[in-house]
């Protein structure tokens, strides 16, 4: 509304517009009758018709309209009514709280007063809205030293400082708070203004201070709660809810069913008694003073006597002006009362073991785990007992609190030997491990913790005992201890093997310690004797009797089980008679000592060894073969069946040609390995070419023979022998067979040269380049050699030509043509991948025109190392047509009229429009056409007119001789590369006519002769002297009669006379003096008269005489 009203005052300048009374707390009502007010008193003053309402849609403002926006009031100021009695010199400290929650941006202003009974407020201290702090007169010297501050503590809150307090600052203090907004012109103004309670400030003198203290003090004890454990800490804190805490002096004292434990003085020194100061150097209690309004008593660990009432008293202390304390009022909470209870253990006990039944000699394992309620600073103390089957109960070992083992009276010797084993993995988690167990062992395991905690005393203080247990039962091993001897071979031949195999039952694990023996009773005899024996810790050890037996048997024990198997190899009549295998059951005691258990005797086996009977068959199957010279052939023997896997067996090797009658011994192999050439090999040089193998299984022999020949066409067959080792060590013959045959046909390598055949056509520009594609697509083999060469068949020439040839040692060589010409040096000729080869001529001429070819010849290497030429195949033709570039020269033809005063010049542009090449060169001709030839230069046409050439300038940049009648009056300026200029000199009449430039383009072929490509002549350009000489010289000049009676018809008169002259001259000089000449004739030499005239107008004829001497 000032707004407003400073708005209509500014436009109505006449009119006495005054808006009073306006507060923060208009309403919207009072908002319209202020204006109505206003607008009235304009009107009256100004006599304007101004309409107004205060319902919608109001008639039309002449030219006046407001929008009227009411602005909530917001601002609120709040500050505690109190009243407090201060002392000289020390502060005071007050607290204002200002908040607005109005939409638009605006800011507050603050300011302190004071105000006494019937005077005026005094300003304390400000803080502007533009953020400026500033001390009222009064104060501004000590805000200056420090004593006044005003302070911003939190996001409303303000707080009022004062040190030093004097009298004069009794009195009534407020804070006064304003709202400001800022108007679109950038004016600030007050939208409300509001003050706080006020608080009465009373100072006096120190003598009177402990008078007129407000002593209203408040007090709270809290602790946690209220029911503790033995040990646990517990925490009191006694809390003061005072004015001016940090000011005032207080002692406190804390109690313990009405007995004192502590206080704390003025001086915040604590004070215990004799009973509390002994747990305080202990370290077990503590009182402390956390700020000026909070106090600690800590108890560290908690003893039952300790339940009991806890308090705490405060008393305020006052100071007189001499600078003594006495005692205040007095204040104290409830009591509050805590349970301390006796500790008793909570914990939880879980036992685990590996398995509820185990076989004797495996390991016992339990696990037992605390699992809930253990407190980290208790400990713990372990017992593992054995309630066997007769129900005793027995101590295997004990781990007390301090983490010592005890192992049980049972047990002392086992675990000295590391049978028993107990560990702690972690806190609350332990293990028991019993090695290598016993029978009785077996029954029901406990685990039984005890939890321990330590007294204040230090001394430790058992609080429970919990347990629990698993059962295990033992399996004994020698159980159903049974052994059984059997074998699948009882009747063998010679050198076959045969198998004797030891069953026990039960089935053992393998670290089951058991002992094997074999006895063996020879055919014929009737005793037994120890043949081999598998002792418990893994070793084998053999009998005296049989010595032989040992490099022919085997002995092997199952990995999974105490079974062991004797293998005997290479029977005979020796090993033939009657077996059987003793076990023995052992177990290994904790002291390293060793136990029978239990023996065991089987069965009796009885073993016939036979003589063999062969099985050797070698394949009959028959196959052909067909390869290609220089190839290997391949020949298997294949034996599907032998009699024995030690047997031995001799090849031989044979081939059957058509004109032969039985076979031919190529090669043989003994049983052996040795190794025997037939005569068929030596005959025909196969030594070399030879190839023996056996497969490692011994029933496959190949025979290769490399880099076959077409002679080496014929039937294959191998001859095998089985050769067996008698139980004597000597080898004899058991069988023979004949393999089926194999027919080798061998044939040179077939012809699979292709070229491409792809016809092309290609018309390139001269000096281009062209590449030539001779493309193999497929070979006879990829080990041929290929050699190419490239042909040209020329227009006008009947035989094609040679270019180049790449041999197939990769040597070049050049045909006659390339070396007849330059072409040798234009020739690139690269293979980038195997089987194309590209022939790149480089700065192609006319004369390369032509159809190119390739010729591809492939090579073979027979086995004898030597070349020969396999096949060949052409290319497809390509054809080549060099071109020259096509003529595009032009050259501007617009026509053109020259109008040039007598004497002057005048100039004649060739330009030229375009050309054919950027390699272009030219040559310029300036030509005028005249009706009649004066020159010898000139050429004369149908119509009889003659071009007479001015000058000419080749492409070579030579000029030719300036024609006569311009002889000296040329010049010839080059403005561009296609931009020429002929000027004329001193024009006359006789320069007049139609003048034109010829132009000639030039190109360099590749071998560097410049030839004529086209040639173009410009438009014509029509020049006319204008003559500038006298009436008489134009009439002269433009009458043909005329002009030879004046310059032509005097001269021969004038001639004549000269001569007479000279004539009559040299008589009387021949009178008078004597002539050198010879016989005394005078000697006179007058040379012919020289006649010169100009072709034109403009100049009188000059005749000249050059005599030899004239006086």
């Amino acid at each position: 509304m000032t707004q407003m009203a400073d708005t209509l005052a500014a436009r109505h300048p006449l009119s006495n517009v005054k808006v009073q009374g306006l507060h923060s707390g208009l309403g919207l009502g009072d908002v319209i009758v202020c204006l109505e007010t206003a607008l009235e008193q304009i009107s009256n003053d100004q006599g304007d018709s101004i309409y107004y309402s205060r319902k919608p849609g109001p008639p039309p403002v002449s030219s006046l309209s407001f929008s009227i926006t009411v602005i909530p009031d917001s601002l609120r100021v709040t500050s505690e009514a109190q009243t407090l009695n201060k002392v000289q010199h020390n502060s005071l400290e007050l607290k204002c709280e200002i908040s607005k929650t109005t939409v638009q941006h605006s800011h507050i202003s603050i300011a302190w007063y004071r105000k006494k009974a019937n005077e005026p407020a005094v300003e304390v201290i400000s803080f502007s809205r533009d953020f400026v702090l500033h001390a009222g007169s009064e104060y501004s010297q000590r805000h200056a030293s420090g004593d006044i501050r005003l302070d911003k503590v939190g996001e409303t809150l303000s707080k009022l400082t004062i040190y030093n307090l004097q009298s004069s600052d009794e009195g009534e203090f407020y804070c006064e708070a304003a709202e400001w907004i800022q108007d679109p012109d950038g004016i600030w103004y007050a939208m409300t203004r509001k003050r706080s309670e006020g608080t009465m400030v009373f100072v006096e003198g120190t003598a009177s201070a402990h008078i007129n203290f407000d002593m209203d003090i408040n007090v709270r004890l809290e602790t946690e709660k209220r029911t503790y454990t033995v040990g646990e800490p517990v925490e009191f804190r006694c809390i003061l809810e005072v004015q001016n805490v940090a000011k005032r002096y207080f002692s406190i004292s804390w109690a313990f069913n009405s007995s004192l434990i502590a206080s704390f003085g003025a001086n915040a020194v604590p004070v215990l008694n004799n009973e509390f100061a002994q747990r305080e150097a202990l370290g077990q209690l503590k009182v402390s003073k956390e700020s000026d309004s909070v106090y600690i008593l800590k108890i560290y660990r908690l003893r039952l006597e300790d339940s009991g009432k806890y308090n705490c008293r405060v008393t305020e202390r006052l100071k007189t002006s001499t600078g003594e304390f006495i005692d205040g009022e007095s204040k104290r909470p409830k009591n509050t009362p805590i349970t301390v209870l006796p500790l008793k253990t909570n914990i939880s006990v879980e036992v685990t073991n590996n398995a509820p039944s185990v076989l004797e000699g495996e390991s016992l394992r339990f696990s037992c785990n605390v699992r809930t309620g253990f407190r980290p600073q208790n400990r713990l103390s372990v017992t593992w007992q054995l309630v066997d089957k007769q129900n005793r109960r027995s101590d295997i070992v004990q781990l007390d609190r301090d983490g010592t083992l005890h192992p049980g009276p049972s047990y002392i010797e086992r675990s000295s030997y590391g049978g028993i084993q107990m560990e702690q993995i972690r806190p609350g988690s332990f293990t028991l491990e019993i090695f290598n167990s016993l029978k009785a062992d077996e029954g029901h395991y406990e685990c039984r913790i005890t939890e321990w905690t330590r007294r204040l005393d230090g001394e430790w203080q058992m609080i429970g005992e919990r347990h629990n247990g698993s059962a295990v039962s033992i399996n004994a091993l020698d159980a159903g201890f049974a052994v059984t001897a059997i074998s699948r071979t009882p009747g063998v031949t010679y050198n076959e093997s045969f198998d004797l195999q030891c069953i026990i039952k039960p089935h053992y694990p393998s670290w089951v310690p058991v002992s094997v023996t074999w006895r063996f009773q020879p055919a014929g005899s009737t005793e037994f004797h120890d043949l081999v024996t598998f002792t418990r810790d893994g070793g084998v050890q053999w009998g005296d009797k049989y010595i032989g037996f040992r490099t022919r048997t085997a002995i092997e024990k199952a990995e999974s089980s105490n079974n062991v198997r004797l293998s005997i190899s290479r029977a005979s009549d020796t090993e033939a008679g009657k077996y059987q295998c003793v076990a023995e059951l052992w177990r290994k005691n904790y002291n390293s000592s060793w136990t029978r258990l239990a023996d065991r005797t089987s069965n009796l086996l009885e073993i016939r060894v036979l003589r063999p009977v062969t099985k050797l068959q070698v394949s009959k199957s028959k196959r052909s073969v067909t390869l290609v010279e220089n190839r290997p052939i391949p020949l298997n023997c294949s034996v599907k069946s032998q009699t024995s896997p030690d047997s031995h067996f001799a090849v031989l090797w044979y081939v059957h040609k058509p004109a032969d009658t039985d076979g031919r011994l190529i090669l043989k192999t003994t049983h052996n390995s040795v190794f025997e050439y037939g005569t068929y090999a030596e005959e025909d040089g196969l030594k070399g070419r030879l190839q023996f193998e056996r497969s490692l299984s011994g029933g496959l022999f190949s025979l290769t023979v490399q880099r076959a020949q077409v002679s080496d066409t014929g039937s294959y067959y191998c001859h095998v022998e089985e050769w067996l080792l008698n139980p004597n060590h000597a080898w004899y013959k058991l069988a023979e067979e004949v393999s089926g045959r194999t027919e080798v046909t061998v044939k040179l390598p077939d012809n699979l040269l292709e070229v491409n055949q792809t016809l092309k056509n290609l018309t390139i520009l001269e000096n281009g380049w062209v590449t030539l594609e001779c493309l193999v697509t497929s070979r006879s083999s990829h080990s041929s050699h290929l050699s190419v060469e490239w042909y040209v068949w020329k227009p006008g020439h009947p035989e094609k030509e040679e270019i180049v040839k790449l041999s197939r040692q990769a040597t070049f060589l050049y045909g006659e043509l390339a070396t007849a010409n330059d072409l040798k040096s234009r020739l690139r000729l690269e293979s980038p991948s195997p089987g194309l080869y590209l022939l790149t001529i480089q700065n192609m001429t006319v004369q390369d025109s032509g159809v190119y070819n390739c010729r591809v010849e492939e090579w073979l290497q027979d086995p004898t190392n030597t070349w020969y030429r396999r096949a060949e195949s052409l290319s497809g033709l390509t054809t080549i047509v060099v071109k020259q570039p096509d003529a595009s020269l032009q050259v501007d033809t617009t026509t053109a009229n020259l109008t040039v005063p007598e004497q002057g010049h005048f100039h004649l542009d060739c330009s030229i429009l375009s050309v054919s090449s950027q390699e272009s060169h030219f040559a310029v001709s300036w030509v005028i056409l005249k009706t009649k030839g004066r020159d010898k230069r000139s050429s004369r046409n149908k119509d009889g007119e003659e071009k007479v050439v001015l000058l000419r300038v080749g492409q070579d940049a030579v000029f030719s001789p300036e024609a006569s009648p311009w002889q000296g009056r040329l010049r010839f300026q080059r403005l561009s590369n296609t931009l020429y200029r002929l000027t004329v000199l001193q024009a006359s009449s006789t320069d007049g006519g139609n003048y034109s430039c010829r132009v000639e383009e030039w190109l360099p072929d590749p071998r560097g002769s410049w030839y004529k490509l086209d040639e173009e002549e410009s438009g014509p350009i029509s020049v006319y002297v204008q003559d500038t000489g006298s009436s008489l010289q134009s009439v002269t000049c433009s009458n043909d009669a005329l002009f030879y009676f004046v310059f032509f018809y005097p001269f021969p008169i004038f001639g004549i006379l000269i001569i007479t002259i000279l004539l009559v001259r040299f008589k009387s000089r021949n009178s008078s003096k004597n002539s050198e000449g010879k016989n005394g004739v005078p000697l006179l030499w007058i040379k012919e008269p020289h006649l010169n005239y100009s072709p034109t107008c403009l100049e009188p004829p000059v005749l000249s005489i050059h005599p030899g001497t004239i006086d």
